[in-house]
């Protein structure tokens, strides 16, 4: 089984035997291009699985696309192309966003795929075989816009139905069925035996409320007069697959063949509006009955909203992420992605709190602690990082800064394994900025002016500190912005050991020598605006 996330100690020492770290987003629903919410998924699963990798872990890190189902029939017939010309153009779309982000999935899948059919037939064949799965006749309310069957109980109290679901249509036909209402009471004693199943875990207190209501059992057909466009049913070539019985199976379908095993997952990344019930009553249901082990969790992250709206493409009311990179650059965006979202919270987006945020934490403290470390180095000593062996003593501001140092990189794996990463990115923060305070107090451009041997020798102390602490910085922000991390190091002369994350956390002299670049300016101070066509171009 995949570990806990929190097994791996302050120190960051690995266990002899470190096993797979599986984690996956959703697959993104097809019928529209992709806008901010999808890109924080991603984002929010990438940051997480470069923390596991840094740290040690063989990670992988699956995400793709859900294909299938009414909608996208419908919008490929509006468009008179073939649906799977449709779901090309838009997976091609969705896959051409993570190289843009900075994403490193490992795997991205689509439901069409070959691999996925496979295992989701098999899955269906051992369910009917084992009589899990039985044919009736339905009668009741169907969303299409949800592609899900109603009930009375999912009217508003004045008896309309809710938005969400669109248009709402009565109907009867035959159908196959999963007898999901069995595993009611299974389920409910492995959440209250699981706490920490759903993170936050006031998300899991919603999914045992609903489990308060009885469970009726899950309708994974629809038959082919009605949807073409879907998995055949194995044992009956008339209907096709469910869309959830389809889109569901994709975290196992992608690693089911993988040698050695990599599931179950670790965790599954979504948002909190599949999380009830799809993610967390269909699917641990749907293993359960197939006999194939639980994923260790799922993380249901909150929305983003555009002045208190919900961001959607249905409603217009979104951010297209590859225009905002193409207007800030794809670290600014993570960085503000992570920086702004509680996960599991929601957080309201504007663009004049964006660029509060950039120019404050980006431009103005860890821009200008690069800035100025690069500027100052070449200065005073050629360019190449001085070292403090023989130097002045450190007196009372480098200890200090040193103490913080300290208390920042013992407190962040706890934040990174509790996904509290705005709270770690607040006390790196606070870190650079305490060593631009450091640098003011320092003064290093008065203390090159000066002859004295103790001016000299404190200069050379200043000048390492400077360089160490931004390393250090460099190191905690690898994850969320890795690109500029990157060119960060490649400017010190610093190439990062591949493995052995906590002695990178060490304080020490590793820059000594090291030749430093003329300058690099990477975030660019912006003038505030509400329009990114102002904003620079990177």
């Amino acid at each position: 089984m995949p570990h806990l996330v929190g097994d791996v100690n302050v120190g960051g020492h690995r266990p002899h035997t470190m096993p797979d770290f599986y984690i996956t987003t959703a697959i993104d629903y097809v019928n529209g291009p992709p806008h901010l919410g999808h890109a924080y998924e991603k984002v929010l699963t990438d940051v997480i699985a470069r923390v596991r990798r840094m740290r040690g872990d063989r990670v992988y890190f699956l995400t793709g696309v859900d294909e299938h189902g009414q909608k996208v029939q419908q919008s490929a017939r509006a468009r008179g192309v073939a649906p799977q010309q449709f779901c090309d153009e838009i997976a091609a779309e969705f896959r051409a966003l993570l190289p843009r982000l900075d994403v490193s999935n490992d795997d991205f899948i689509r439901t069409t795929e070959a691999r996925h059919k496979r295992v989701v037939c098999d899955l269906l064949q051992r369910l009917y075989d084992k009589g899990e799965i039985y044919k009736a006749e339905y009668r009741g309310y169907y969303s299409t816009r949800q592609e899900q069957f109603l009930q009375e109980k999912d009217r508003n109290p004045d008896g309309t139905w809710p938005e969400l679901f669109g248009e709402v249509t009565e109907i009867t036909e035959s159908n196959y069925f999963f007898k999901l209402s069995a595993y009611q009471d299974w389920l409910v004693r492995f959440l209250t035996e699981n706490e920490a199943f759903v993170f936050p875990k006031f998300r899991q207190k919603q999914v045992l409320e609903f489990l308060k209501e009885p469970l009726n059992d899950l309708c994974i057909s629809r038959p082919k007069e009605r949807l073409e466009w879907g998995i055949p049913l194995p044992f009956d070539a008339d209907f096709v697959t469910y869309v959830w019985f389809d889109a569901l199976t994709n975290y196992y379908s992608a690693v089911a063949d993988k040698e050695p095993a990599i599931w179950p997952a670790t965790w599954h990344v979504i948002g909190k509006d599949i999380l009830v019930p799809p993610h967390a009553v269909y699917w641990p249901i749907m293993l359960k009955a197939a006999d194939i082990p639980l994923p260790r969790g799922i993380i249901a992250h909150g929305w983003w909203s555009i002045r208190g709206d919900k961001m959607a493409k249905s409603t217009g009311n979104f951010v297209e992420p590859n225009a905002f990179v193409d207007s800030y650059g794809t670290d600014a965006l993570r960085y503000f992605l992570m920086r702004e979202m509680v996960v599991g919270q929601d957080s309201d987006f504007s663009e004049t709190q964006f660029q509060a945020r950039y120019n404050a934490d980006l431009a103005n403290n860890l821009g200008n602690l690069l800035n100025r470390t690069l500027n100052m180095i070449n200065r005073f000593a050629d360019g190449v990082v001085p070292a403090p062996e023989g130097a002045a003593e450190a007196a009372a501001p480098e200890a200090e800064l040193r103490a913080l140092w300290e208390e920042t990189r013992a407190a962040i794996p706890a934040h990174w394994d509790g996904f509290q990463f705005h709270l770690a990115l607040e006390r790196t923060i606070t870190f650079v900025s305490a060593t631009n305070a450091y640098i003011e107090k320092r003064a290093p451009w008065k203390l090159g002016k000066s002859s004295e041997p103790a001016d000299r020798a404190l200069l050379v102390r200043t000048l390492a500190t400077m360089a160490e602490a931004l390393r250090l910085a460099a190191v905690l922000l690898r994850p969320i912005i890795p690109g500029s991390v990157a060119k960060i190091e490649a400017a010190l002369g610093y190439t990062p050991p591949e493995t052995d994350w906590a002695a990178e956390c060490e304080w020490g002299t590793r820059l000594s020598g090291a030749k430093v670049a003329e300058s690099l300016v990477l975030f660019p101070r912006i003038q505030a605006t509400t329009s990114a066509e102002a904003a620079p171009k990177k």
